[in-house]
């Protein structure tokens, strides 16, 4: 199983840029997945942002093309969302995810999330 903590959320006027980061711990013995999602709206499902496969395709959401890199740090167990040229519609609680394997059982983990405001 895996533990994600999100950090780096803000407030921002449109245009700015932010950076979140993820600490990742816990027993993982295999990732299969990783991304950011986020909700705009409480009780909302949460929305793909980006996600990288475990051979390096990385599928972006339309709406944050161009705008929005992921990155990683394999030797800090770091992840993160460079954001760039920020909308009003960017506002939301961003969540890191993994997909791995954690012994025999497979898991699927988010972290309780940061939340990012885009407003004047």
């Amino acid at each position: 199983q895996a533990d994600l903590v999100e950090s780096g959320g803000g407030s921002v006027q449109p245009g700015g840029s932010l950076t979140l980061s993820c600490d990742i711990s816990g027993n993982i013995d295999a990732v299969h997945e990783v991304g950011w999602y986020r909700r705009q709206v409480p009780g909302q499902q949460r929305e793909e942002v980006v996600t990288v496969t475990k051979d390096g395709k990385t599928k972006y959401a339309d709406s944050v093309k161009g705008r929005f890199t992921i990155a990683r740090d394999n030797a800090k167990n770091m992840l993160f969302l460079q954001m760039k040229n920020q909308e009003t519609e960017d506002t939301a609680t961003y969540y890191c995810n993994i997909i791995g394997d954690s012994g025999e059982s497979m898991f699927d983990s988010f972290g309780p999330g940061t939340q990012v405001t885009v407003s004047t």
